[in-house]
């Protein structure tokens, strides 16, 4: 494994800090221009640098969400790409064949940021133009981003190598510099406790400058995610599991995968998840945001539109004084800064070198508006967004209650205010849902704002999908969207990409306190009603953790709330196997095209069902003329679902099976005599 850690008698290529990590494999140009590590680790501008090409290792292929390019993960049932020069990467990825090329990046990038972090670690005491209080936060930043690049391999690869922290010599033996996998939870304990070390010595809050570096929130957001999906079903079987992968071995045949179940796992979740809880209570740096009650709007910003069963409850009670159609859709759209946002627990801010979120709002954005329109939902994620009233949609209860020559919005339906949040046109399946639909949702007829163009024949616009319309089916371009729904989240009104308009700065979100509150409540509901655990604080103080209905509620209420969805009732509450239902379901809606829904299926054991379910869209061979044969649910053609046992974990890269002969590949994936 020598290629993942070389020693620290290196050296600083000058620009260290923007270059690419896909490079460091080349040994040899690090003795062409080196400086000791004395040099470079006394001074305040080189250590910078260091710490900077520490943090560039987050990007490209360790962005989060991003384009196909780079994130293959930022889809699973609920997402769809149709970019020509993503399609063979997308097809592949379906069916398990999985690229040596993009695997291989991203493990090297991990690699690379691990072994940065830790020569910094190593060696930044001997600073002399820092002081002792920035020693410490540059130490626990790296520290924080060693145990991330770690937390983005278990996620992809399942258990990984810990390779040593201390100095290792480039002249040893190659057999003695190859390391084997160690274990999930013993990569999970290392993640858990590095992050808790790190939160020591890390700020609660950075200012605008460094809103992208590490903070105290986020080492312990971390170790609360790690905890989760070491108490996941991935890697603690229930009584009855019959696929714990005792197969997953390392190079000893050593079991990698646990294979008995641990209640006590999900406790210490709840409390990691209630270390981050505790940290916004006690110094307000973490909240949902809201935008207020609009009584007044425009087509870009319009007046709030209230649930149907109002609260008269200010939030977090109740959504009084709330808009929740805004509250979501500006967490990701550009209208906040980082420093404004604060759900925000940790950020690449608009990924410095590399705004890969900007880009993939080109990928939403309908053509005429100077996009590519070629991302999509399936018409499972679309039917997974409730009704405004919160019962779920049922499309046979539509077509049973909806008379067939009045499923459209008529221009006089419209003006009488009946269905404030849809246009003329439009078919009424769209119409009553909840608010993170229409945040989310570009379906058929949707109105785009595009307010930063400075035609005016160019805002304003609704957008169809038929055949024959600007944004329809095409044969020879990939300027369509195969299931006829597009997507509308982290598009602001005011984004446009033709008459002088542009597209706003966007903040990629890879850790919100959203999650941090559902992680919460799923880890209390796992626990059995009657029992209890004795488990620490982050600080090792003791607490007892149970089963606690209020504190699920809790947990979820406010983010009902924000949502403008009901609270849950209390045989919800109550019932551990419904409420994990509805939990599974709430983390679909909210956590749409953020990089959740991939992992989540897997860590829960779900997706041989939920991936392998055939992919479904609309009708779009059907032109404006036949609109009402548009609605017909049909499978997406060239596009078959599948999921095999093998794709659970990431497959090891050929490279590193040839190079370290202690490594193991993940259970049935190629593997390299």
């Amino acid at each position: 494994m020598k290629k993942h850690i070389l020693s620290a008698v290196a050296i600083l290529v000058i620009g260290l800090g923007i270059s690419s990590c896909s490079d460091y494999l080349s040994v040899e140009r690090f003795f062409k221009d080196r400086q000791s590590e004395e040099k470079i680790f006394k001074s305040k501008n080189f250590t910078e640098q260091w710490l900077a090409k520490c943090y560039n290792c987050l990007l490209e292929t360790n962005l989060e969400i991003t384009r196909i390019g780079y994130s293959t993960t930022n889809f699973a049932d609920d997402m769809i790409f149709n970019e020509s020069d993503g399609a063979v990467t997308y097809n592949a990825f379906k069916f398990g064949q999985y690229d040596n090329t993009w695997t291989n990046n991203s493990y090297i990038r991990c690699y690379e940021g691990i072994r940065q972090a830790s020569i910094l670690i190593n060696n930044i005491d001997i600073n002399e133009e820092l002081s002792q209080e920035e020693i410490a936060d540059y130490k626990a930043q790296a520290r924080f981003l060693r145990s991330y690049f770690y937390w983005l391999l278990l996620r992809k690869y399942g258990p990984v190598p810990l390779i040593p922290e201390e100095t290792i010599s480039i002249d040893e033996d190659y057999m003695d510099m190859s390391y084997p996998r160690s274990s999930y939870d013993e990569v999970v304990n290392y993640i858990s406790e590095e992050m808790a070390l790190a939160a020591r010595s890390l700020p609660e809050k950075r200012d605008r400058q460094n809103v992208n570096r590490s903070t105290k929130g986020a080492a312990l957001a971390v170790r609360a995610k790690v905890l989760l999906y070491t108490a996941s079903p991935i890697n603690n079987p229930r009584p009855g599991d019959s696929d714990k992968f005792s197969d997953f071995t390392d190079w000893q045949g050593r079991m990698l995968m646990s294979q008995t179940y641990d209640e006590s796992k999900w406790a210490r979740a709840a409390a990691a998840a209630k270390d981050v809880i505790d940290l916004a209570n006690a110094t307000g740096v973490y909240k949902l945001y809201t935008a207020p009650y609009q009584s007044k709007g425009d087509n870009a910003y319009p007046a709030t539109v209230r649930p149907p069963y109002h609260s008269n409850k200010d939030f977090p009670e109740g959504w009084a004084d709330i808009d929740p159609f805004a509250s979501y859709r500006s967490i990701f759209n550009g209208d906040l800064y980082a420093t404004e946002n604060p759900e925000l627990i940790f950020t690449r801010g608009n990924n410095a070198l590399n705004d890969q979120v900007r880009d993939l709002v080109l990928d939403h954005l309908p053509t005429n508006a100077g996009g590519r329109n070629r991302h999509g939902l399936t018409i499972k994620q679309c039917d997974a967004y409730d009704m405004a009233d919160g019962s779920s949609f049922n499309l046979e209860t539509f077509l049973d209650t909806c008379e067939v020559d009045k499923r459209f919005v008529s221009e006089d339906e419209y003006n009488r205010g009946l269905y404030p949040q849809i246009r003329p046109r439009v078919w009424k399946e769209y119409a009553n849902r909840e608010p993170r639909f229409y945040a989310s949702v570009a379906f058929n007829g949707a109105f785009w704002a595009l307010s930063s163009a400075q035609d005016g024949d160019r805002r304003n616009q609704q957008v169809w999908y038929y055949r024959g319309s600007d944004n329809g089916r095409k044969n020879s371009s990939d300027y369509w969207i195969p299931t006829g729904i597009g997507v509308m989240k982290f598009v602001s009104p005011n984004d446009c990409n033709t008459n002088n308009g542009r597209i706003y700065d966007k903040v990629d979100i890879p850790l919100r306190y959203t999650d941090i509150l559902l992680m919460y409540a799923e880890a209390l509901n796992e626990l059995t009603p009657s029992s209890s655990y004795e488990v620490t604080t982050w600080e090792g103080e003791p607490i007892t953790v149970s089963r606690n209905t209020e504190e699920i509620r809790k947990a979820v209420l406010p983010v009902r709330m924000r949502a403008g969805v009901p609270d849950y009732n209390e045989e919800t509450y109550n019932d551990q196997t419904l409420f994990r239902k509805k939990l599974i379901h709430e983390r679909q809606v909210e956590f749409m095209g953020e990089n959740q829904r991939y992992y989540d299926l897997r860590r829960w054991k779900l997706a041989p069902v939920e991936e392998s379910e055939q992919i479904y869209g609309y009708n779009v061979l059907m032109t404006e003329s036949k609109k009402e044969r548009f609605y017909e649910r049909i499978r997406v053609e060239n596009l078959q679902a599948n999921f095999s046992r093998k794709m659970y974990f990431w497959p090891m890269p050929q490279n590193e099976l040839k190079r370290n002969r202690k490594m193991t590949q993940a259970p049935g994936w190629e593997t390299f005599d």
